[in-house]
């Protein structure tokens, strides 16, 4: 598991792909990469999540991080794990998730707004804290967190992209999860791959400060 961590904690970016269906998870995939982005999630509110883990796992080998997004059950967790993920991110904080997740050796990002539900995911064995939504509450809120907190690895995702992730991760964030900006479904269903790769080429330069 530390090598998954250490691996999420150097991609700094997590695409959030969260569209009505998969058919075309392998394109998305590769898009995302030739735009330098290295860790992926399949939310578990599309249909065939899992078969797109197991698909782009298989086309991507270990060029990417494949993991899954939503999930809300350890029958969610087992399902993805199975498939292939390599970590877990749930909304909320969810206990059992995370114990499902470390019983496999795979890390969960697990959601949480207030400092209690940070605190708590991360006594429960969370590897990281996705703060959410960000949105709402903006870089200062994760330089609060961390101020009695520093030892949390936070991952504020919701109303994140280029103009505005270098802001989180000066904040202290550890990474950042980008979601519709990234991947938006209508390039997907149009077959627009150069949009999610020019997407992801100007959030890897925003991460550059360039």
């Amino acid at each position: 598991m530390e090598e998954l961590i250490a691996a999420l904690s150097a991609a700094k970016i997590v695409a959030i792909v969260r569209l009505e269906r998969y058919d075309h998870a392998v394109e998305v995939a590769h898009a995302l990469y030739a735009g330098g982005i290295t860790a992926i999630e399949f939310t578990l509110t599309g249909a065939g999540a899992f078969d797109a883990i197991s698909r782009v796992r298989s086309a991507m080998g270990n060029q990417m991080l494949i993991g899954v997004g939503t999930a809300l059950t350890v029958a969610d967790a087992e399902g993805a794990i199975a498939a292939g993920a390599q970590f877990i991110v749930t909304p909320a904080v969810r206990p059992l998730v995370i114990a499902a997740g470390i019983k496999a050796g795979i890390p969960t990002a697990c959601g949480a707004m207030t400092p209690t539900e940070a605190l708590n995911a991360h006594d429960a064995g969370a590897a990281f804290i996705k703060i959410f939504p960000a949105r709402s509450l903006g870089p200062g809120y994760i330089r609060d967190i961390l101020a009695p907190l520093p030892f949390l690895k936070l991952m504020p995702t919701g109303g994140i992209g280029a103009d505005n992730l270098k802001q989180y991760l000066d904040a202290g964030a550890i990474g950042v999860g980008i979601g519709g900006s990234l991947v938006p479904a209508k390039a997907v269903n149009a077959g627009d791959w150069q949009v999610l790769t020019d997407g992801a080429k100007q959030c890897v330069a925003a991460l550059e400060g360039k």
